[in-house]
């Protein structure tokens, strides 16, 4: 059993996610006073005793950089509160694809936010689906690495599809969708890609037989969807008889909805880490991740392992 209790605050752009988890979690979300001055600053202040509890943090850090700013400056406010522990759940990581310097004079963006975070008085991480796993190790801290595959596997089953192909978007994914397709007894496909810039796809490559399969692409995020579009192209020209996607994070920045309306994708499903404008496109059906951050916070409360939420 818990030794102490449990308080849940959130950031204000991640407030819908958040009320969900408290739901599932049975306990009401805290209250949090925002002040705010002309020139932009904002000063949170936790409006309630926080001393000698578990503080759950909830805040996603996707841009614009005040999100991760607002997290900082909780995580400060509930240390200097005399929280016991800090408990900093961060459904979408940003900066995660800044995970290594990959040309002369970059930043590793990742290892800097993971820095800000201890820093900042955080004594434990909670996300799902980083960008790279290894960010993990950026961080001197307890890390819980969640996957949305626990919430997608369920979601595949019940489409119930006869000839199911798991597809890669790219080379990086396809560790991701070897393991899909094995829990899921499915056969592989990678789309091999070349970008010139960031966001730009030049030429794709198809890697397996997609003919009469119903393929389903998996990533980790989709930003402004031309790499999946490309892909969903693709995989229709060799044959496919249906393509849908499925990405932990809708970035969906730029034309990416229009984008998603316009394509050969039959749907594209992603998890709510990060509010989506569902709206802007009838292909795109959000799940919710909710229940399970809320599941692995209620075993991190009491002590209890986790690792029955990792099925792949």
């Amino acid at each position: 059993m818990a030794d102490q209790l449990s308080y849940l605050f959130c950031t204000r752009t991640s407030k819908d996610l958040a009320e969900n988890i408290a739901q599932h979690y049975g306990k009401e979300l805290g209250k949090i006073n925002f002040q705010e001055f002309s020139d932009g600053e904002f000063e949170p202040v936790l409006d309630e005793s926080v001393r000698g509890g578990r503080v759950f943090l909830i805040g996603s850090t996707f841009p614009p950089a005040d999100n991760l700013l607002e997290l900082l400056l909780m995580i400060d406010a509930a240390k200097r509160a005399s929280a016991k522990s800090i408990t900093v759940v961060i459904p979408y990581f940003g900066l995660a694809r800044q995970d290594r310097k990959d040309k002369p004079r970059a930043p590793i963006g990742a290892k800097l936010v993971a820095n800000l975070l201890t820093a900042a008085g955080a004594t434990r991480i909670m996300t799902m689906d980083l960008h790279a796993d290894q960010i993990q190790g950026f961080f001197e801290i307890p890390v819980d690495h969640l996957y949305a595959s626990s919430i997608f596997v369920d979601y595949i089953r019940a489409l119930n599809l006869d000839n199911l192909t798991i597809a890669s978007p790219d080379m990086g994914g396809a560790k991701r969708a070897k393991n899909y397709a094995g829990h899921l007894g499915a056969e592989v496909v990678i789309a091999y890609k070349e970008r010139k810039k960031a966001n730009v796809v030049e030429e794709m490559f198809l890697i397996g037989d997609v003919e009469g399969k119903n393929v389903i692409l998996i990533d980790d995020m989709i930003d402004t969807a031309g790499t999946l579009c490309k892909a969903a192209d693709i995989l229709m020209e060799k044959g496919a008889k249906s393509v849908r996607a499925m990405a932990t994070h809708g970035v969906l920045s730029g034309k990416a909805y229009d984008n998603i309306e316009n394509s050969k994708l039959l749907e594209v499903i992603v998890t709510d880490s990060i509010p989506v404008k569902n709206n802007l496109s009838t292909k795109i059906k959000v799940l919710s991740c909710a229940p399970l951050f809320a599941d692995v916070m209620t075993m991190v409360h009491e002590h209890q392992s986790i690792s029955s939420k990792f099925i792949i």
